[in-house]
This record gives C-alpha cells, structure tokens and sequence, in this order.
C-alpha cells in the first residue's frame, strides 16, 4: 500500500514539474517540450483553445493506443498524469505572470524540469502522454532508449510548429529536447537500491 502511494505520488510530483516547466518557461517563447506541446502550440494558435484544454485533446488519440497496447493500469497512471499536467498548465498560465529573464536561461531552466518530470513519470510506470506512448511502444519493442526515440518522432511536430509560427522555434525545441531527453535517459536508467520497486514496466497489465 505505502509502494503504491508513493508511486502516485511521483506521478503527481513529476506531472507538476512537467506541466511548471511548460507554464513557465516553455510556452511563453512558444517553444514545444514534445509533440503533443506543439500540438497544444498550434490549436492555441490557430483555434485560440487555451493550452491546458488543447493539451487533453492532442492526448486522446495516443490514450485510446496505450489502453489496447500498455494496459488499464498504465493508462489510467498517465491519465492522471495528463490530468495534473494540463490543470498545472491552466493554473498557472491564467494566474501567475511570467516574468522574463532571458531566453536561454528560460530554455535550459524549462529543459531541466521537463526531463525531471517526465523522468519520473516513467520510473513511475506512466508517461507524460502525448508522442511518449508511441515512443515508448517503439523503445520497448526494439529495446531503445525512449528519450532518443522521442526526440525522433518530435522533429516532425518541431517543423510544423516552425513554419507555422517562428522557424526560430525548431532551433529551441531540438535543444530542449538534447538536454531533456538525456535527463530523462538518465533518470531512467538509474538504479536505486531501496526504490528498485519504482521502475518502468510497460507491459499490458
């Protein structure tokens, strides 16, 4: 029961930091931290959908895929995490202005947290949803590592994003990427004695 509690608990905490770097440091320069962001980006732009609400609808797609692929468990793990991304997202994007310091340094910040974030998402045995279920669907069946996999399917939605809004975003995104995809990497491969319980496990359950 405490194994289990703890793990919800790291997927509230790492949704929060995921959604925090979004909020923050992210999405005020429009850059995309993955797919499903740049999706959010570009309804936000075009349809004028706020980015939480935009964030639900890029995820349903990819939600219905995890359920028949991954399993309830694991699907109802990353609906709470997509839940408490896109509410942290709102929250914060409605009631705490953003204060610019500088582009890099919101970058590099926005990076970190987000890697931090959906590190521990799926240490958890969830994901931040979006363009991670598929590149998790790829990683575990050619045994990758999901981060570079991501950063593989992300290029695409970067580009779109690029040329709809600011060519100067891809050259952003693909460094977010670089350094959260290596963060997330990190996390993932790292071995903890005591919380060895707290390790991806993707199969359908």
């Amino acid at each position: 029961m405490r194994r289990r509690l703890f793990t919800y608990c790291c997927i509230l905490f790492g949704a929060s930091l995921q959604g925090m770097s979004m909020s923050l440091f992210l999405f005020p320069h429009s850059i995309p931290s993955g797919g499903a962001a740049g999706i959010a980006i570009l309804m936000n732009h075009w349809f004028h959908l706020s980015l939480g609400f935009s964030l639900w609808i890029a995820n349903i797609v990819f939600l219905f895929f995890a359920i028949r692929y991954f399993g309830y468990t694991w699907t109802i793990k990353t609906i709470l995490s997509v839940a408490t991304t896109s509410t942290i997202v709102n929250i914060l994007t409605m009631h705490i202005p953003h204060i610019h310091v500088h582009l890099l340094l919101d970058l590099i910040a926005g990076s970190v947290f987000f890697g931090i974030g959906v590190g521990i998402l799926i240490r958890a045995g969830a994901s931040s949803g979006g363009m991670v279920i598929p590149a998790l669907m790829i990683a575990s069946y050619k045994n990758w590592s999901p981060g570079k996999v991501m950063m593989g399917i992300n290029l695409f939605i970067f580009l779109l994003t690029a040329l709809v809004i600011d060519y100067k975003i891809v050259i952003f995104a693909i460094i977010c990427q670089f350094f959260s995809t290596n963060i997330i990497d990190y996390i993932y491969e790292l071995k903890i004695q005591r919380l060895s319980f707290l390790s991806a496990n993707w199969r359908k359950r």
